[in-house]
């Protein structure tokens, strides 16, 4: 393989850290830790990992990226994406806040301020538009992780002196730097710019133009992004990270494996590649108009290689994030991201962390 020029800076993996109805939640995380070391020996800069409430998924991130913290040293750990519609946003920050400290400032939050499933019957309804409170609480969110002051005590029963500014402790300096949003169209990207966020892309984009391709309304999604960003702060703006589907197919068996969860996630969307167990996903590969799931790109090492450097999202990205299938195991696992990192990786001008 001919190394391309110096294009990718950092590596990372996504994980939903799945578990089955036969193995169990507590064996799903434990699973997920070991994969997060694995990736760290084999260099990845980022291990992030997706939530999902109310199924065979990891619904509490930060818990579970205290564990990992214990158990690692240098891999960055990533939500991808926290959706802000149902969380309280200073608890959050205080949660944040405390697992930032236990893994020596290796959290990286992706947040979403868009559309999520709609749990009003759990968490409570939300009497304001949907996005527009999501949107008020990541606000709110930002304002707590970066230590400005919430409220004054004004009365009695508050638990300090009138006069006494609260702010959420305890206070981790940097975190509110390494916030992301996690964007699926030019608005929410142009938003992030405006917040002073980082960028994520997904798996799902919505907003694209008649005839646009997945790659290429990415690609035009990360160039709002920095546009806007210019505009508004005048300096470079933070990398970008985009997740995708990367396959290499080290052997024949690998090969057909892969080829046969391109043709899942082909035709049944998101339901595709679901641990035993888990929910049936509302959203299948028929999409609304303007909206489309990301390719899956598989084959032999140079085939991949050569998709990847012909995808003009993932060519403009300076993180890639690798999509792992939900219902892939531990050692299914393992054996990609080993092979992204050793045939693939390389090629793109990328150097272990």
């Amino acid at each position: 393989m001919t190394a391309a020029p110096a294009r990718v800076r950092t590596l990372g993996f996504n994980t939903r850290v799945s578990f089955s109805d036969d193995a169990g939640p507590a064996a799903g995380l434990r699973d997920g830790i070991a994969l997060f070391r694995a990736a760290e020996e084999l260099g990845f800069q980022s291990g992030w990992a997706y939530q999902r409430h109310f199924d065979h998924y990891l619904s509490s991130p930060l818990p579970f990226f205290a564990a990992v913290g214990q158990h690692t040293s240098r891999i960055r750990l990533g939500s991808a994406v926290i959706p802000m519609r149902y969380q309280d946003p200073v608890l959050l920050a205080e949660a944040a806040g405390v697992t930032d400290l236990l893994v020596d400032g290796r959290l990286d939050l992706a947040l979403s301020a868009g559309d999520t499933a709609s749990w009003d019957p759990v968490f409570g309804s939300v009497a304001a538009d949907p996005r527009a409170e999501a949107q008020r609480r990541l606000e709110r969110f930002l304002a707590a992780v970066a230590g400005e002051v919430l409220h004054t005590v004004d009365g009695p029963g508050q638990g300090a002196p009138v006069g006494t500014p609260i702010r959420v402790t305890p206070h981790s300096p940097g975190l509110r730097g390494r916030i992301r949003q996690g964007a699926a169209s030019t608005g929410s990207a142009a938003t992030a710019a405006r917040l002073g966020l980082g960028l994520i892309t997904g798996t799902v984009l919505h907003g694209l133009a008649p005839g646009e391709t997945f790659p290429e309304h990415q690609a035009r999604v990360i160039e709002t992004y920095r546009t806007t960003w210019h505009e508004v702060h005048g300096t470079p703006p933070p990398p970008v990270a985009v997740a995708a589907s990367i396959l290499p197919g080290t052997t024949a068996e690998l090969r057909d494996t892969y080829a046969a969860y391109d043709h899942e996630r082909r035709t049944q969307g998101m339901a595709a590649s679901r641990p035993k167990g888990a929910l049936t996903p509302v959203i299948t590969a028929d999409l609304p108009a303007g909206r489309a799931i990301s390719p899956v790109l598989h084959g032999d090492p140079d085939s991949v290689v050569a998709a990847v450097l012909a995808d003009p999202g993932l060519a403009t990205a300076d993180e890639i994030v690798l999509f792992l299938p939900p219902a892939f195991g531990l050692d299914a696992n393992i054996r990609l991201v080993t092979d992204l990192a050793t045939t693939v990786a390389p090629a793109l001008g990328w150097s272990p962390g």
